[in-house]
């Protein structure tokens, strides 16, 4: 679809619409805004545009819709998925002065929020009122809580809480002509038509504009403990994961990492931890509430399952310090192995049970194709963050070849029942895998919920179709 470049007529208009102080074109902005988290891609934006209300995005996208000129929306820039890359220059929509938590309500437990507000700062907020917001991605100290919506974010505590499809009630969202809806009601029951909330979560900003989100909270659970075991093998840790929860015992949090992984972090990050010869795989499972005698009865019937699998040693981790070096050597994982090497990320997402499927699957095709891997990621709900590492791949086998093992992964993980992408999204990188998972009819079905939405299609253009 052609799209108009932004004339100094078009760049005055613009100003007029948000105000010229929000509005930059000097390079060091369009080089700021350029990439975000995913691999090494750039491109550049012809104007960065930082709105302050609902009012000016409103306009901004009714200008940009009668002029045929791209918008892409920006979060935080942590994605890995190249959703808010501009790839066809036109406007880079920025959300980062959509930074107020409106209001924390206690009686209902609900919060209103702006989109640009970070993820860790609203969960210390709602905390503090002893409450929950329990959707933590591991960037959750940079994204953006609006990010997280787009993208249908998940984090570790998926697994006892559900995804963030289970904390949003309700978004006031500007469409890409420039009207406001909100698109639901602030209940906890819905029944009252297509429910356009949903839809909102996880479509990257290709439908629309969240400027306030009406989030669900729970009570904040007072105790925890945390478990990690050692295995020799990746498929017997694996394993143990559908295990635990046959044996009616729910995690909030279980996570699988890699031996690979685990010597990068504490190469990287310069974390202390004893890594004993023979162990290849890790499982930290965290347990929360309020009564200790459950958590640690929990423990104990999880411990056993553990044994079934050959896990060597189980560590407890008994003060606030040990948890948090251990959520800091998952949580740092993903750049650990980005500083180490050339790298693609993918984000698989499977029935637990096929976890050792999918992992012996991952490692026997990286062997035909030359390619290493480091595993983790929330194995809990299936969830497998593969790290493809170059290592010694030619650079031709690397920019030929590599593909069609991706390709190979994901007809593994489609064949095992899961899906290309559990939290990351499709964007730009893995939109063109989406027919490995998907029928055409499927596709066009997106497609003209696209066209409806966007009719003129500016927004986001060029992300998962």
């Amino acid at each position: 679809m052609p799209y108009t470049k932004i004339t100094s007529d078009l760049l005055y208009k613009i100003k007029a619409a948000v105000g010229a102080g929000n509005v930059f074109t000097d390079e060091e902005s369009l080089s700021n805004y350029a990439h975000d988290e995913t691999e090494d891609l750039k491109y550049y934006p012809e104007v960065v545009v930082k709105p302050i209300d609902t009012a000016a995005v409103s306009a901004l996208l009714k200008l940009c819709s009668e002029n045929q000129v791209p918008v892409t929306p920006r979060g935080g820039g942590t994605g890995l998925s190249g959703a808010a890359l501009p790839i066809f220059g036109g406007v880079l929509l920025s959300m980062e002065k959509f930074k107020a938590i409106i209001n924390i309500d206690t009686e209902n437990l609900q919060a209103i929020v702006e989109p640009g507000v970070i993820t860790e700062e609203f969960i210390n907020a709602v905390a503090v009122e002893g409450l929950l917001y329990p959707v933590d991605p591991s960037s959750k100290g940079s994204c953006f809580i609006g990010g997280n919506v787009a993208h249908c974010s998940g984090g570790p505590r998926v697994v006892k809480y559900g995804t963030i499809r289970e904390y949003i009630l309700n978004l006031e969202v500007v469409l890409p002509t420039g009207e406001v809806i909100w698109t639901g009601a602030n209940t906890l029951k819905y029944s009252s038509g297509y429910n356009l909330t949903q839809l909102m979560i996880g479509s990257e900003g290709t439908l629309g504009v969240v400027t306030k989100i009406v989030t669900k909270l729970i009570p904040k659970p007072t105790q925890s403990v945390l478990m990690l075991g050692s295995f020799s093998e990746n498929e017997a840790a694996c394993a143990a994961v559908s295990a635990i929860f046959r044996a009616g015992i729910t995690p909030s949090a279980l996570e699988f990492m890699e031996r690979k992984g685990v010597e990068w972090v504490i190469k990287y990050d310069d974390i202390k931890f004893d890594l004993k010869d023979g162990v290849n795989a890790f499982l930290m499972i965290e347990f929360d509430g309020d009564d200790m005698d459950a958590i640690f009865k929990d423990c104990e019937k999880t411990n056993l399952v553990l044994e079934q699998f050959n896990c060597s040693d189980v560590l407890f981790a008994d003060t606030t310090q040990q948890k948090e070096d251990l959520w800091r050597m998952r949580r740092t994982m993903a750049e650990s192995v980005k500083s180490n090497s050339v790298y693609k990320e993918e984000d698989t997402v499977v029935p637990r049970a096929a976890l050792p499927q999918l992992i012996n699957g991952i490692k026997e095709i990286g062997s035909r194709y030359g390619f290493e891997s480091v595993c983790y990621g929330h194995a809990g709900d299936g969830n497998l963050h593969i790290n493809i590492i170059k290592a010694g791949m030619s650079d031709e086998d690397w920019k030929n070849k590599l593909k069609d093992g991706i390709v190979e992964i994901f007809e593994l993980t489609t064949v095992l029942g899961g899906t290309i992408s559990g939290e990351h999204g499709i964007g730009l990188v893995q939109k063109e895998f989406m027919s490995i998972k998907y029928s055409e009819i499927n596709l066009n079905l997106m497609r003209n919920i696209k066209k409806v939405f966007d009719p003129a299609g500016i927004l986001n253009p060029g992300k998962i179709f």
